[in-house]
């Protein structure tokens, strides 16, 4: 039976960290840009979570703040009132606490960027474990906030993307391996989400596709802005859409 976290039709838009548009002051994964998404109808947000200083888990990509901030300095040594400084003239900083109390009807792809996030994350998610997809490019950063999820209390666990090292095992049994095999390598994987190539690498196959679904996994791209290639991967056979513009991808496959 499907996790809840996957109720609404296909295809699935993701709005990637947020929502940004040329010309925005906001920046990704602020406050302004989760608003901005939902204002588009989005129904899925993908963030990012680190930790800070004090242990509060924010909603942030990089480890530095550099690239969007100006600071050099890491997230983690920051603490959130000094990150809020920072982001506030950028879109506002959003914790994660904040993000699922302030938007209770979104549901959520979190990206556990670090290991001192997970058990404060898995924490976090607990209550919300019906509407969370927890991702991470470590197999081990992501199995570590769903085991602190279940240790908090959750009624289920969360859905979970296939991280880097299941992913390449997955591409090498697809094209041999028999569906209960691929299954069973899959069984605790709600989705996979890749990239259509790495470099000269072609990830994702129209054989990827069938194999995936006929193993009860959905599979997720990213990150993808054109709204023609966003309709090609659709009519292939893809499960659900990463991209900055959200906005457009909303309305080019409604």
């Amino acid at each position: 039976m499907p996790h809840p976290y996957f109720d609404p039709p296909r295809p699935r838009v993701l709005a990637h960290r947020g929502l940004t548009v040329p010309g925005d002051e906001h920046v990704e994964n602020s406050l302004a840009a989760v608003t901005a998404a939902i204002s588009a109808d989005a129904t899925y947000v993908e963030s990012d979570c680190h930790a800070t200083l004090d242990g509060e888990v924010v909603l942030f990509h990089d480890d530095s703040v550099e690239r969007v901030t100006g600071d050099p300095r890491l997230v983690a040594e920051l603490t959130l009132r000094e990150l809020r400084g920072l982001m506030a003239d950028r879109g506002g900083l959003l914790t994660l606490a904040d993000a699922l109390d302030g938007f209770p009807d979104t549901r959520w792809n979190l990206d556990a960027k670090a290991s001192a996030v997970t058990e404060r994350m898995g924490t976090l998610i607990a209550p919300h474990a019906h509407r969370v997809l927890v991702a991470s490019f470590s197999d081990a950063r992501r199995q570590a906030v769903l085991n602190a999820t279940a240790a908090a209390g959750a009624g289920i666990r969360p859905a979970t993307s296939a991280g880097s090292r299941t992913i390449a095992a997955t591409l090498a049994a697809v094209a041999a391996a028999p569906t209960p095999v691929l299954r069973r390598m899959l069984r605790d994987v709600d989705a996979l989400q890749i990239p259509p190539r790495q470099g000269a690498v072609r990830i994702l196959t129209d054989r990827l596709i069938r194999r995936a679904h006929a193993a009860g996994v959905e599979v997720h791209v990213w990150t993808i802005d054109d709204v023609d290639e966003m309709r090609h991967l659709v009519g292939r056979g893809v499960d659900g859409i990463v991209t900055d513009r959200a906005d457009q991808a909303l309305k080019a496959l409604a």
